[in-house]
């Protein structure tokens, strides 16, 4: 069973059969890329793919076990692709931008070196919008995502690329990262777990900003455990306090007994819900007080998360692309290219006003989880919608203003910092994957952790596999 479908292992099981040689990496490393072969012509979730330098490694890697060797990593001969926007030494890193089709990096991204530094062999890159910018994986180099469970919809972003790889089978888990809402969203659209972790949690080393707060890297995979074990592994593997926040990882999962949850699919009238997505996500508050939670209709204040969101986020891609943009003025896709300019234009007293904000919407975060353990809400407000569509352009009957403003539900929770995980919490009438939102205090991660852990044994929606 396990050499016929080892794709469908989880990244635990896979470690296990590695680590036991009931399986190899060379047969591993193989399943991986004939799925790869298999599902992309219809996703076009991988983009760029190095089969010759991943197949060597893994002929040493089982060289290596045979021989006995003692002390190796743990994902030791694993296969993996990385998110497009996270530099890779020696394999092409384009960004989604046509201005960097043939980049070839020199040095490895934090995250994907802990993946590394645990034993991951590094197979390719998946799919992401110009700069991971949108919520929505389409690029003028590689074109479109499409979505398993529907292939006319969107896969959302903009870890898109990689969520559908983990949804299909081609691997158990990825990277990725979340500045509004991109590792969450695609987990909510693909039916697996997506958790966007506190900051600190995987360390920023230099030449990245190890300051930079908005923007997280983290991780998706069809299991909590198995994010919860990246976590693990990415904050034991190599100096995880070269960050200037760090809090060590705790995991443990018990029931919810005791657990006080803040309960509102539209965060108290706060954003607007398509009709079966707030059926859906509704239906979950009886999975948690079957669990033992106490649920509360309470939410926290959020009314200075939409402008500081957009403040931080205007600031943060001016800060990352102003070099980009002066090299190449005006040929940054338009939606990106305003984010530029309005961080560009910031000037002091707007920052003075933000941090003030900031700090508002701290103290009133503070204050929901001095009561309350986590709030749940609803990952994406919307089901997935045409890949032909950069993004909605209605909720209901109510026009979106722009191609941010669909996804308050997961940008007014990056604005406060928190930790927040989408996991599947069931389907459309047509089919359609829809996730649920679990966010804790700051720091908070394995609080988040352990509560999407008893919803996913208590629903089993995670188990619903795309039938390509």
């Amino acid at each position: 069973m396990t050499k016929e479908f080892p794709n469908w292992l989880s990244l635990t099981e896979q470690a296990a059969a590695l680590n036991s040689r009931e399986l190899s990496s060379v047969e591993l490393v193989t399943a991986h890329l004939d799925r790869i072969a298999e599902i992309n012509p219809a996703t076009n979730a991988i983009v760029t793919l190095e089969p010759e330098r991943a197949l060597v490694a893994a002929r040493e890697a089982d060289r290596r076990r045979t021989a006995g060797e003692e002390g190796l990593p743990p994902l030791f001969g694993v296969p993996m692709t990385h998110k497009d926007t996270h530099d890779t030494a020696g394999i092409r890193t384009t960004y989604g931008s046509e201005l960097f089709v043939d980049h070839v990096p020199q040095r490895t991204s934090t995250v994907v070196a802990r993946l590394q530094g645990a034993g991951v062999i590094s197979t390719g890159k998946s799919n992401v919008p110009e700069f991971a910018a949108g919520a929505h994986t389409a690029n003028h180099v590689f074109g479109t995502t499409r979505n398993p469970f529907d292939l006319t919809r969107s896969a959302a972003g903009s870890s898109g690329g990689a969520a559908v790889a983990i949804a299909c089978g081609v691997q158990a888990a990825g990277d990725g990262s979340d500045t509004g809402g991109s590792l969450r969203l695609p987990a909510s659209f693909n039916n697996i777990v997506g958790l966007r972790p506190s900051h600190g949690w995987i360390p920023r080393t230099f030449p990245e900003d190890p300051w930079q707060w908005l923007s997280q890297p983290g991780f998706m995979a069809r299991t909590v455990d198995d994010v919860a074990w990246l976590m693990e592994l990415s904050n034991d593997t190599g100096s995880a306090r070269s960050s200037p926040h760090f809090w060590p990882m705790r995991w443990e999962a018990t029931d919810l007994s005791g657990i006080v949850v803040g309960f509102s699919p539209d965060l108290g009238g706060l954003v607007e819900l398509e009709a079966e997505v707030r059926d859906v996500v509704a239906g979950a508050a009886s999975v948690f007080a079957d669990l033992g939670a106490r649920l509360t209709e309470t939410v926290p204040d959020l009314s200075e998360a939409r402008n500081v969101f957009r403040t931080a986020r205007a600031y943060e891609f001016a800060a990352n692309l102003r070099e980009v943009d002066e090299a190449h003025p005006r040929r940054l896709k338009a939606s990106l290219q305003a984010d530029v300019d309005a961080g560009l234009a910031l000037i002091a007293p707007d920052l003075f006003d933000f941090d003030r904000a900031r700090a508002r919407l701290w103290v009133a975060m503070n204050d929901f989880f001095s009561t309350h353990e986590v709030l749940v809400t609803v990952t994406s407000q919307v089901l997935p919608f045409s890949a032909d569509e950069e993004y909605p352009t209605r909720i209901n009957s109510r026009p979106v203003e722009d191609y941010m403003a669909w996804v308050d539900s997961t940008t007014l929770i990056s604005a406060t910092g928190c930790p927040a995980l989408s996991v599947p919490a069931g389907f459309s009438s047509s089919g359609l994957p829809i996730g649920l939102q679990i966010i804790g205090p700051v720091g908070g991660d394995a609080t988040v952790l352990r509560v999407a852990r008893c919803f996913e044994a208590a629903t089993g929606y995670a188990r619903r596999r795309p039938d390509l």
